[in-house]
């Protein structure tokens, strides 16, 4: 899973450079940790209005705040700033390299708050400090599988060990496909319910096939044969045949399973001898990416069709009865 608090000293070290940031308080300690990926323009707070305030968020001081400090009086700029710290904030972070009244650096050290500058710009400041949060607390989990782009599709291949998670993979980077993860694929969920799956950083493209060994799929195949990450798309469940279990074979019930709390579509390929589980695996992809470019399911199509054969069918045969001439 994600992180669930960030501490100002982790995010000066990583966004440092990135973003451009200087501190100005003594301390990078603060009270409290980032706890969210949002942030807050506390320009209302200044201006007495705190009711909606939110401290457990980044403050972003830029333009509006400044300016709006610069018509103030100094008794009004103390004012204006003690109603800041009156609630606990994990930091400050002063946009496009302003000026800042030197009360509110000796309030930051007072209330043990950090406070930062960044010459960067408000909006392209804020969009990267909110993708830097949202990859952090992103919420993630290990899974034991492979994941392939197969025609652009994400296919993450599941099923118990030894069942051919691995050869399938490697067979399908032999017709061209590209690997992303064997063995254990991290995935973490982004804004918009997207997963996107990755590989161990240790592993990188490396794979165990049974038999051989550990083999290095980039160094054999070349580099179009990998990728460092892929939206995980569809989920192919590898398992032994069983006549026991009721395969799906007309495709108007299809499965999902759920990965972080998002629904996507499940395929269950029972294993038998001569079974090309590889073209099946391509045939997932092509027949997944039909549906949602396409903008139809293949087996509704045929559903439909063979209903209205059957209705004009049935008109024939009402005709037939009723023509006695």
């Amino acid at each position: 899973m994600g992180l669930k608090s960030l501490s100002i000293a982790r995010l000066y070290e990583d966004q440092r450079e990135d973003l451009q940031i200087e501190l100005l308080s003594e301390s990078l300690a603060s009270r409290c940790e980032v706890t969210v990926s949002d942030i807050n323009r506390p320009g209302m707070a200044l201006m007495g209005f705190t009711e909606n305030f939110l401290p457990e968020r980044i403050q972003i001081l830029a333009q509006t705040e400044l300016t709006y400090l610069a018509t103030l009086s100094p008794q009004l700029v103390r004012d204006a700033i003690d109603r800041l710290f009156q609630f606990t904030m994990p930091v400050i972070v002063v946009a496009k390299g302003l000026e800042i009244p030197p009360y509110l650096v000796q309030r930051a050290n007072d209330c043990q708050v950090p406070l930062l500058r960044t010459p960067l710009s408000t909006t392209p400041f804020i969009h990267s400090l909110t993708a830097y949060l949202d990859h952090i607390f992103a919420q993630s989990t290990n899974v034991h599988g492979s994941l392939v782009d197969v025609y652009g599709c994400g296919l993450l291949f599941t099923g118990r060990s030894a069942i051919g998670k691995s050869e399938t993979a490697l067979d399908l980077v032999e017709r061209g496909h590209r690997l992303v993860a064997d063995d254990v694929v991290t995935i973490t969920r982004s804004h918009g319910d997207v997963l996107i799956g990755t590989g161990n950083q240790l592993l990188r493209h490396h794979m165990e096939i049974r038999g051989l060994g550990i083999i290095d799929v980039q160094s054999i195949f070349g580099i179009r044969s990998i990728r460092l990450q892929k939206r995980v798309e569809v989920e192919v469940n590898l398992r032994e045949w069983s006549d026991e279990d009721d395969y799906e074979r007309v495709g108007l019930d299809e499965k999902k399973t759920k990965i972080l709390g998002v629904e996507v579509p499940l395929v269950q390929v029972p294993i038998t001898p001569g079974k090309n589980i590889t073209v099946i695996g391509e045939v997932i992809a092509l027949h997944y990416l039909v549906k949602v470019y396409g903008g139809f399911s293949p087996a509704e199509k045929l559903n439909q069709h063979m209903l209205e054969v059957m209705k004009r069918k049935s008109a024939a045969k009402a005709w037939v009865r009723e023509d006695t001439e």
